[in-house]
């Protein structure tokens, strides 16, 4: 029994002895087991939480920071990369539109967007004529300089960002090393893959957005005006040179002598955007000691916002500068007019400047792309009575004007003719084409004389579409101390083959009737 029970005993102490032992093992292998299966699971979401830092401070470190302002021949230019599932590169060209080429993959797309034209870089390309080649050649350099420093900037923009995002979500610096580390590597992953994918070529296989969808159709003409332009430029090359010619050729006209107390007016109009024609004006306004300068519109183009640096010159001038609105003018145009310290912008108002009382509207028209409607349409008829009625607008403002109106100024010669009988003389442009007449003589009303300006601009790039280049003409008005027109010198500058400064003098005689101003709209140009 004893026996049994100390068997019993022993059995029954061994039990609780490995139980024991049991109990102190299976806790820690609990442990254990849990720990390492929360271990891995914890490392894992470090490391998708460490990707997920880094690939968001790229994306944007790429947006904040891959910015970068640059140069690309005369133009002010804007490069940017933004993340995109397809590579490519698009050249915005406001207002035209924009070019889209297929010139790389990869996750990554270069935008180039055209700025301003800078006024000097513009004016030593038409004064040098190896400067355009140059300017051609060294484009795609420009390019590819502006995009070696939009790379190094963006990745380290995207570094710098990612590294003070994940210290905000880590707090750690094993892991924010780690982050920036992923970054990078995919910043400069996705623009390895872009340079090593380029393709120069696929400039010659653009897509067109916007206005410029027609450019297929116009490229032929394009290239023979840019061909014209470069001769063109190196026959303007003389032109300066030979205005200052022009002081000499004047004073030794007999015909007229300006007396003491005379009044010079310079009527300009359709700059166009030439550059030239800013040089052309400086010089006549020096020389021939101008008082005010007329603009009859057309400074601009497409009167787009970056066109409006192109009036920047008009403070140079140090002259009173009298400017109505045209076609191509935008209100934008005329609101960077009016901001130049010396500009005065008429719109239906009038104005006296140097004892003279001058009166202006803006064209009410804004047809930048030169599109009119065909002869005898209904459009066209609602255009003829709104141009026309513009005219008489300004015949009502210069009625109720409380000083007499010498000079009234329209933008379309086909505003004119409510004005007959309201003002002595009448000033436009619009046609690129020089004239002077009488308009209808009101019976018991003043006979009122209409000057339409030709292109002070040449036209624009459009003056050399055709065979000869359309000639820089402006006039020079003498005012006498009564306020009348005595006489005007209309000063033309050849194209090629004509490079040479032609002065015309004509002194006013008695008044003969003209021909009657058309009643319709003259062809946008």
């Amino acid at each position: 029994m004893d026996g049994q029970e100390n068997e019993q005993r022993g059995t029954g102490g061994a039990e609780p002895s490995v139980t024991r032992r049991e109990r102190r093992w299976r806790p820690w292998t609990r442990r254990a087991g849990r720990s390492g299966g929360s271990g891995v699971a914890r490392r894992a979401g470090v490391v998708a939480a460490v990707l997920a830092v880094g690939l968001a401070g790229a994306v944007i470190g790429t947006l904040a920071g891959g910015r970068l302002d640059t140069d690309i021949g005369p133009f002010r230019a804007n490069m940017s990369l933004t993340p995109t599932v397809e590579g490519g590169t698009t050249v915005d060209i406001p207002p035209l539109g924009a070019l889209l080429l297929d010139s790389h993959d990869g996750p990554t797309r270069l935008t180039v967007r055209l700025g301003a034209l800078d006024q000097g870089r513009t004016e030593a390309l038409i004064d040098d004529p190896a400067s355009i080649s140059r300017a051609s050649q060294t484009a795609v350099k420009d390019v590819r300089d502006g995009a070696m420093r939009l790379g190094l900037r963006t990745i380290a923009a995207v570094v710098l960002v990612t590294l003070l995002l994940a210290v905000l979500v880590f707090r750690d610096t094993r892991r924010t090393a780690w982050s920036a580390g992923v970054a990078l590597a995919v910043t400069a992953g996705s623009l390895g893959l872009a340079a090593a994918t380029i393709r120069p070529q696929a400039i010659e296989e653009p897509r067109y957005e916007g206005l410029l969808v027609n450019a297929p159709a116009i490229v032929g003409d394009a290239r023979r005006i840019a061909n014209d332009y470069s001769r063109y430029a190196e026959q303007l090359q003389r032109v300066v040179g030979n205005v200052s010619k022009l002081y000499t050729t004047v004073s030794a006209l007999p015909v007229y002598e300006p007396a003491p107390g005379t009044m010079r007016v310079l009527h300009v109009s359709d700059m166009h955007l030439n550059p030239t024609g800013w040089q052309l004006i400086r010089t006549v306004v020096e020389q021939f000691d101008i008082d005010v300068v007329i603009d009859t519109g057309d400074i601009t183009d497409w009167g787009s916002e970056p066109e409006a640096s192109f009036v920047g010159s008009i403070g140079l001038l140090k002259k009173p500068y009298v400017y109505i609105r045209g076609n191509h003018d935008s209100p934008r145009t005329a609101a960077a007019v009016g901001r130049q310290p010396n500009a005065i912008v008429l719109n239906n108002t009038t104005t006296t400047v140097a004892g003279l009382t001058i009166a202006g509207i803006g064209d009410p028209r804004f047809t930048p792309d030169k599109n009119t409607s065909p002869a005898g349409s209904g459009l066209t008829r609602q255009v003829a009575e709104q141009v026309i009625g513009t005219g008489e607008k300004l015949a009502a403002t210069v009625r109720n004007s409380p000083r007499p109106v010498d000079i009234a100024l329209v933008h379309d010669p086909a505003s004119a003719g409510p004005l007959s009988g309201t003002a002595p003389l009448v000033l436009a442009g619009h046609t690129h084409n020089r004239q002077v007449s009488k308009l209808p003589q009101v019976p018991g009303r003043q006979t009122t004389q209409l000057m339409v300006q030709g292109s002070t601009g040449g036209a624009g790039l459009r003056g050399l579409e055709g065979e000869k280049p359309t000639p820089l003409s402006m006039t020079v008005l003498y005012f006498d101390q009564r306020r009348q027109l005595q006489a005007y010198d209309d000063i033309t500058v050849g194209g090629t083959g004509e490079a040479q400064v032609n002065l015309e003098r004509n002194v006013i005689k008695e008044p003969a009737r003209g021909a009657p101003v058309p009643v319709t709209p003259t062809p946008t140009r």
